[in-house]
């Protein structure tokens, strides 16, 4: 029985020592929080989905608080949070147009080069001999970005291809980052027209695979009168700090391979649109 007492007083003699010994580690090496990180946590997104470039929301404040990391790295904050964030941090932050996600692709295509029945994913599809559509620089459409958005701001449609819903889209890259062929990237979304293709074959090429496609003709290049279009590669990009929405390289385009959104977002077309304003400035 003596045995037994002794036992227990030297176990709990030892548990206070332990405790004691951790409670003093716990205080030497205690790292200081910058109370700013939690008042952060509080008005920013908590969307978690890494587009700053840092683990998480926590990650983030931590970055700002320590001057890595700027206000603006955040697509997805509304201009109410990076205000409030800002207040926090004692900063001023500059006014930043939100950017969408678009579909650099219509996809209308022969008939693939091959059958696929691998895993269901793009990445995975990409690495069987460069993917089996006959557009090597096409949508794959199996919808890997729709998986990789965490807003919900995307969804597969019945044309294959994945499609934006501009409502919900944050502009946090996820989709393009996601896209093993570059399809996807993010635009203004004040801007309306888009060149809606993405390949960089010969012209014939292209003709033969989509009817929709880019075939570097360069008139829309020699159209713009603003230097807002370059064709390079046997495809047409616009410069968004350039363009003013005129619309006049959708005009010009043979195949269509540019496109003008304004309906899709209930707005008059960009041309229409640019004719009024020129006429109200004289």
């Amino acid at each position: 029985m003596e045995t037994v007492v002794v036992g227990v007083v030297i176990l709990g003699l030892l548990g206070l020592l332990f405790g004691f010994g951790l409670a003093m580690a716990g205080k030497v090496f205690a790292v200081d929080v910058d109370p700013r990180v939690e008042k952060l946590l509080d008005v920013l997104p908590g969307a978690n989905c890494g587009a700053c470039g840092n683990p998480g929301c926590s990650g983030f404040a931590e970055g700002l608080v320590e001057g890595r990391c700027d206000l603006n790295d955040c697509p997805v904050c509304s201009p109410e949070a990076r205000k409030a964030a800002a207040e926090i941090l004692g900063v001023e932050v500059g006014e930043t147009e939100r950017r969408i996600a678009v579909v650099h692709c219509r996809r209308e295509t022969v008939p693939p080069r091959f059958e696929y029945h691998g895993v269901k994913d793009c990445a995975a599809a990409q690495i069987v001999y460069g993917g089996f559509t006959t557009c090597r620089y096409g949508c794959l459409g199996l919808g890997t970005c729709v998986e990789a958005c965490p807003f919900g701001a995307m969804y597969m449609g019945e044309d294959g291809l994945p499609h934006i819903i501009e409502d919900k889209c944050t502009g946090c890259g996820n989709c393009v980052r996601a896209c093993p062929r570059g399809v996807i990237s993010l635009a203004p979304v004040s801007r309306d027209v888009h060149v809606l293709c993405n390949s960089k074959h010969p012209g014939k090429y292209t003709r033969d695979c989509c009817t929709h496609g880019c075939i570097g003709c360069k008139r829309c290049e020699k159209t713009c009168k603003h230097g807002a279009i370059t064709v390079t590669d046997f495809l047409a990009t616009i410069d968004y700090d350039k363009c003013v929405n005129c619309g006049e390289c959708v005009e010009v385009c043979p195949t269509g391979a540019i496109g003008d959104v304004s309906l899709l977002r209930d707005r008059k077309p960009a041309r229409e649109r640019y004719a009024a304003t020129a006429a109200q400035e004289g």
